[in-house]
């Protein structure tokens, strides 16, 4: 079974290098977590709270921030992978991160 939360966190940042990109700009990010597993004795997979909570502490550094000063090339990529790792010693459960940068743009990361 699988459960999924959402959050969003708004960040600014550039692409050294990139033509268009390489100028400093914002995006409002949607950031899914989604875990899988089987119900247990509460009759839950994850609580979704948790999930949340959990979730919004590894966002945390990265919202209302310039990525450029937390991240290294702050692509859509590495600030997924950067989150994911934040997220490997919370989650015991195999889990997947979606970040969308706006709209209609992705980058998946997870054991799904």
């Amino acid at each position: 079974m699988r459960l999924g939360v959402v959050e969003y966190m708004d960040a600014a940042h550039y692409l050294p290098g990139h033509e268009t990109c390489g100028k400093m700009h914002g995006h409002t990010y949607r950031v899914e977590l989604v875990v899988e597993g089987e119900k247990g004795e509460t009759g839950m997979v994850m609580d979704f709270y948790e999930m949340k909570s959990i979730l919004k502490k590894a966002l945390a550094e990265y919202d209302h921030r310039c990525l450029n000063e937390v991240v290294d090339y702050p692509s859509v990529e590495n600030l997924c992978e950067a989150i994911y790792n934040k997220l490997l010693g919370e989650i015991t459960l195999p889990f997947k991160v979606r970040i969308w940068e706006g709209k209609g743009k992705w980058c998946e990361l997870g054991d799904l």
